[in-house]
């Protein structure tokens, strides 16, 4: 379906303002900037935004060096690789490897920056503008041409003008702070603080068990630290597949992480070297660091959204469509401001969903859906499409199987226990809704069951598909000819 655009023109082209550099952002530029349109990105840390410098970018980094650390740790014996040097015999629980934290974030830092610099390079060959600054929406809302004033606050204290025939904002969101629980950048720590550490933390304390505090608290548990995770709620990740948080609860607490389930902090203080996490039934927990993971808050506040006709809901979030329009005409909005999906991949596809909106291009909605996402914890938990809750709850009709990866030969070959894959169908066409996959590198498995459900393939055709023998993926196509087997007996009963 095109859609036309209905704002006004500069002579054949249409002047795009888009405020904040992060996927949301500048992948928006790009679109826009091949469609003809001038545009211009104002941006106020560097493009990429919080996920290439302090988000996604950076903690899968970290998080790469954590799994190579798992991975030995776990399968060295057991693979048949010696050691060769003086550590100590495998019953005195001495490790085997060790970790340079300071060197770990200096690489991190540096590959954020890189990755950052090759999406200025890229967005700026393309024509497009790019201003260092604040932007907010103009107080005088639409001129007769239907366009907008977007103001540009600069470092050095300036304001600048610009016009736009249409506005997104991808302003992202920051870490949500505790009013009793100040972050220090030093011993009380959000997600964005944790590069600055030159020394691993002996005792790390992570508040929050949603996909941010599984991975960090994974990943540094990986690489030496003491770790107790404290979760309002009954398990990790309560977002996720029941089954798949099972596993990774089950693996972290095997692996010596305290986990704390239906446990709310109240405080946490700063005692010298040391921090104080004060728990709402009274309990003190102890320990020399402390990471607040405790959600986000959108960056829209003193932009003039609400002024210029923008809604937002109660926690802040900018109301859109399936294509990026706000309430307010000419402007769009995509990226973690919306709270749609938080992942970098669905602000990327709101922000060029936005301009081909915007320019007139054909356009297809947004059907999260389709969308693929991964917790980056060890073993990784992959979903895609409808989920066990959205069975549960009636909302789609659909057959289940999950097959263990214990019986997979390649598991076998490479060590690993933990995990599964698991398949939703519908039970008369047997077309496949969604998938889960929990294992190392889940992330790529996933790809296959996104394709299924992307194209509304049936389980026959995955399971007809060759894979590689031995591999993880031919646990996938197995899943669906179980699916496939559990269909015909039901179709003959």
């Amino acid at each position: 379906m095109a859609a036309v655009l209905a704002c006004g023109t500069m002579g054949n082209v249409t002047r795009i303002v888009i405020i904040g550099g992060g996927p949301g952002g500048y992948e928006a530029a790009l679109v826009a900037a091949q469609l003809g349109a001038e545009v211009t990105v104002v941006d106020t840390d560097g493009l990429g935004g919080s996920a290439v410098l302090t988000d996604c970018v950076p903690s899968k980094t970290l998080i790469a060096t954590a799994e190579v650390m798992t991975t030995f740790d776990s399968s060295y014996e057991e693979l048949g690789i010696l050691v060769a040097d003086d550590t100590p015999p495998v019953e005195q629980a001495a490790r085997v490897i060790g970790v340079d934290l300071g060197k770990v974030n200096r690489r991190v830092k540096r590959l954020a920056i890189a990755q950052s610099h090759d999406i200025t390079q890229s967005v700026t060959r393309a024509g497009v503008t790019v201003l260092r600054g604040r932007g907010r929406l103009g107080a005088g809302g639409q001129a007769v041409d239907g366009s907008r004033e977007v103001l540009v606050d600069a470092p050095d204290g300036t304001v600048q003008s610009l016009r736009a025939d249409a506005v997104l904002i991808a302003t992202g969101a920051h870490p949500r702070e505790l009013p009793d629980a100040q972050p220090d950048g030093e011993r009380i720590l959000t997600w964005t603080q944790v590069y600055d550490l030159e020394e691993l933390p002996r005792e790390l304390i992570v508040v929050g068990s949603g996909v941010t505090g599984a991975e960090f608290a994974g990943a540094y548990q990986a690489l030496g630290s003491k770790v107790t995770l404290v979760s309002s709620r009954d398990r990790v990740l309560p977002g996720e597949d029941p089954d798949a948080a099972e596993v990774l609860e089950d693996v972290f607490r095997r692996r010596g992480m305290n986990v704390m389930g239906r446990s709310r902090a109240e405080s946490v203080k700063r005692i010298g070297d040391r921090v104080e996490v004060m728990l709402a039934d009274g309990k003190v927990i102890e320990g020399t660091h402390c990471l607040m993971a405790v959600g986000s808050i959108p960056n829209t506040s003193e932009m003039g959204l609400e002024e210029a006709g923008v809604k937002l809901n109660d926690w802040g979030q900018i109301q859109v469509d399936r294509v990026s329009r706000t309430s307010a005409p000419g402007v769009y909005a995509a990226g973690d401001c919306t709270g749609v999906f938080m992942l970098a991949s669905v602000a990327a596809m709101q922000g060029r969903i936005a301009m081909y909106h915007a320019l007139g291009d054909a356009v297809q909605p947004l059907n999260l859906k389709t969308v693929a996402s991964n917790v980056f914890t060890d073993p990784e938990i992959a979903t895609v499409g409808y989920t066990a809750a959205d069975v549960e709850c009636g909302k789609m009709d659909a057959v289940v199987v999950k097959l263990p990866l214990r019986g997979n030969p390649r598991a076998k070959m490479q060590g690993i226990r933990d995990g599964f894959v698991k398949l939703f169908c519908r039970p008369g066409t047997g077309i496949v809704v969604g998938g889960v996959v929990v294992a190392p590198r889940a992330s790529e498995l996933i790809h296959s069951i996104s394709l299924a459900v992307d194209a509304n393939l049936t389980v026959e055709q995955v399971a007809s598909a060759f894979t590689v023998y031995p591999s993880v993926s031919g646990s996938t196509a197995e899943a669906a000819r179980q699916l496939h087997i559990r269909k015909r007996a039901d179709g003959e009963s």
